[in-house]
């Protein structure tokens, strides 16, 4: 490796870094100022900020190096889903109806995040409404390919070295399918884990904040942070002989070669390496799931935007429309409550599914295949929904490529509420994967 890039700061892992600082080997600033340095060079070329407080982040950094250690996250700079609330910079929810919006609080956690000695660099490209009308942002690996969405900016902007750590939200599969797109580490946690507190909100049933990384001892750490949960380090050592079901799920005719064959290699790697991987099947009445994850999503959102609809239609776009007002639209209470006791019946049987077969993990795809070429779709979320729904915790890998040599994820999903556990035995794979 070129030693200029190997010892570029940008480049470090947040947990990195946070030992440099600690050792007196890096300072906040440095480590600030050499992610506005790869920023002014890619960002004409990704896109993938909405704002970047220059000023403020130097100025925190400095006070930073100038005191005592604040917390787990002291001197590391992050980025924020521009969905979530920021005090002293905009906030415009993707949407022109709220450009200059200067909200009076920050979202629950950019405060923790900062309390804990983070430094929110800047607010990342959101979809509209963390919606699927597309942003601005371009996939950093190959410009003409999309990066997903919703959280396209949060996860480009990681994967690019401009920030080691981002905030995202995921209401379908805004943070796994991005995060597969672009080849980073994508955490989507168990449903209300961390506080969605000062996040625009679309779906009270699904919003989740989740996580953008480079490493799996990266998202134990942002996750404690910004949770204001103890820090339980991944243990990867402590894992032996896992026991994981491979999902294939209602959508398997979609996936794409590629997702086809790093599974397969996958599960090659992982039993060698002593896991005992079995085959799960999903009854029948899942597949009715993405209708009725389409349908509350709708029904919540119309009723969410009801005053940007009412007030500022001409400035909410026909894809937000489409998908979420002309099915909530149509929706009446009746279909919404079957819905959610659809949902509740599938996590029952879920946790006893897990429980019976003793699985710690499931495997299954992160999304169809590499990111599609083109910018107005940011892609589907087909093998993203089922897990939000469950409210079960989900990490993507970023180990494969694809024929154009596009990252293809893989996700490993965990029983709900088990966080701590299912990042180690992610971490554990993480390292059989990376060494096979």
């Amino acid at each position: 490796m070129n030693m200029q890039l190997r010892d570029d700061p940008a480049r470090l892992t947040a947990s990195e870094a946070r030992r440099r600082i600690d050792g007196g080997a890096l300072t906040a600033t440095r480590l600030v100022a050499a992610c506005l340095e790869r920023i002014e060079r890619r960002e004409p070329d990704v896109l993938a900020w909405e704002h970047v407080d220059a000023k403020g982040a130097l100025e925190t950094a400095a006070r930073l190096d100038a005191g005592p250690t604040t917390g787990l996250l002291h001197g590391i700079p992050f980025g924020v889903k521009d969905i979530l609330d920021t005090f002293d910079q905009p906030s415009t929810y993707g949407s022109p109806i709220y450009r200059g919006h200067r909200p009076p609080w920050d979202a629950a956690t950019v405060a923790l995040a900062r309390a804990q000695g983070g430094i929110a660099l800047g607010k990342t490209v959101t979809t509209e409404f963390a919606n699927r009308h597309a942003g601005k942002t371009r996939n950093p690996l190959d410009p003409a390919h999309t990066p997903g969405g919703s959280s396209s900016g949060s996860a480009a902007a990681v994967a690019d070295f401009h920030v080691p750590l981002a905030i995202g939200t995921q209401t379908g599969g805004s943070v796994v399918r991005p995060a597969a797109y672009c080849g980073v580490y994508g955490y989507k946690p168990s449903f209300r884990l961390l506080s969605n507190t000062g996040v625009r909100t679309n779906t009270e049933q699904f919003d989740t904040v989740g996580l953008m990384a480079r490493s799996v001892e990266d998202v134990a750490l942002f996750k404690a942070a910004v949770g204001e949960l103890p820090f339980v380090p991944v243990a990867p050592d402590e894992v032996s002989a896992p026991r994981i079901g491979i999902c294939c799920t209602p959508h398997w005719d979609q996936t794409e070669p590629a997702t086809r064959d790093a599974l397969d290699a996958a599960v090659r790697a992982l039993e060698a390496a002593g896991a005992r991987v079995v085959n799960v099947s999903l009854p029948a009445f899942f597949d009715a799931l993405d209708r009725a994850h389409k349908l509350i999503c709708g029904f919540e959102s119309l009723r969410n935007y009801a005053d940007e609809l009412t007030r500022w239609p001409d400035q909410v776009s026909e894809d937000f429309k489409r998908e979420r007002v002309e099915v909530g639209t149509a929706a009446s209470l009746a279909e919404f409550r079957d819905a959610l006791r659809l949902g509740e019946r599938a996590r029952r049987w879920m946790d006893a599914m897990i429980a019976e077969q003793a699985l710690d993990a499931l495997l299954t795809p992160s999304a169809a295949g590499e990111a599609p070429e083109g910018l107005a779709s940011t892609g589907q979320a087909t093998f993203n929904y089922l897990w939000t729904h469950l409210h079960m915790p989900a990490v993507t890998l970023p180990h494969f490529t694809g024929p154009r040599g596009l990252p293809v994820g893989i996700q490993l999903v965990g029983p709900r509420y088990a966080d701590d556990r299912h990042l180690s035995l992610v971490a554990w794979a993480d390292r059989v994967l990376a060494a096979s």
